[in-house]
């Protein structure tokens, strides 16, 4: 029997949560049909998409490259219901957008592709830059939207800044690390471990102010501007690292699995989203840019 989109809809929502009460109460409906649908989609799948654990889901190797393809299954489906709303009025036009570096790998394409199928003709004009550049531009016209780290954004009268995601800070730990076995870590109890620090964007600038607020400095073992070499790294045990749970990912590229968990204190958060200047209209184009990203962050 084919798996049904609900049962999808099920998947990625224990995948988000970590759990099936999570998954459950984030979609209003019993524990039961979470387990029923992921069990049947299991079956047939043919493959284990999470681990059974006492404190909850754990998505496995292969469940974590499946929850791409649910998304991107859904989010086709969703394109397809407006295929011929708007038939005969297909938008042209051209749009110049700006994006930062870690936003360009971990959001961007997920916005893109959903703006791409439902506005193919459309001419896209994509830079990458750092945020204060970027914001330069948008000041300057010469861009009509940019997905940034919001919370970096600093001249907030002459941009409309709109947030579509906050991501909070989590420390990561190789498989068996002793710290894993909590289901959260006081920051002082990462005094004298290793850690790897990311130089990127402005987690540089929050993970110097976090360091710098403990007691006793950890040991920067490693600082990398490439997140796969976090994660590489953190994987075969060389350290730690803090970061937003945005750029996590279960496993590193050569299969090693990554632990995540909770910090207790005061850590800072990682704010996404949309920023364009302000007392300009947006054209047809950017508009329906931002309502594409408006449509797409939430369902990741």
């Amino acid at each position: 029997m084919a798996f049904t989109l609900r049962q999808l809809q099920f998947f990625i929502a224990a995948a988000e949560a970590g759990s099936v009460s999570g998954a459950a109460r984030a979609l209003s409906i019993s524990q039961s049909s979470v387990t029923e649908a992921i069990r049947a989609l299991e079956d047939d799948l043919g493959v284990a998409l999470f681990d059974r654990q006492a404190r909850g889901l754990l998505i496995t190797h292969k469940g974590s490259a499946f929850l791409r393809h649910a998304r991107q299954i859904l989010e086709d489906v969703a394109i397809a219901r407006t295929a011929f709303r708007d038939e005969g009025e297909a938008m042209t036009g051209r749009l110049s957008l700006g994006v930062t570096s870690l936003v360009a790998g971990y959001v961007l394409s997920d916005i893109l592709s959903r703006f791409r199928r439902a506005y193919p003709q459309v001419e896209l004009s994509v830079i990458e830059d750092n945020g204060d550049y970027l914001q330069h531009l948008l000041i300057g016209g010469e861009l009509d939207v940019a997905v940034l780290l919001t919370s970096s954004v600093k001249d907030r009268m002459a941009l409309h800044v709109e947030t579509l995601l906050v991501s909070p800070y989590r420390l990561w730990l190789p498989l068996g690390h002793a710290l894993a076995q909590q289901e959260a870590i006081a920051l002082d109890e990462l005094a004298g471990q290793p850690l790897i620090q990311l130089m990127v964007d402005e987690i540089e600038e929050s993970t110097r102010r976090l360091m710098g607020a403990l007691a006793v400095k950890p040991q920067i073992a490693f600082r990398t501007r490439s997140v796969e070499a976090v994660r590489s790294l953190v994987a075969t045990g060389a350290g730690l690292a803090i970061l937003p749970s945005l750029v996590y990912r279960p496993w590193s590229l050569e299969g090693d699995r990554i632990e995540i968990r909770d910090v207790s204190g005061d850590l800072p958060s990682v704010q996404v989203g949309l920023a364009w200047r302000r007392g300009a209209p947006l054209s047809a184009p950017a508009l329906n840019f931002v309502r594409s990203a408006q449509s797409a962050i939430p369902a990741r």
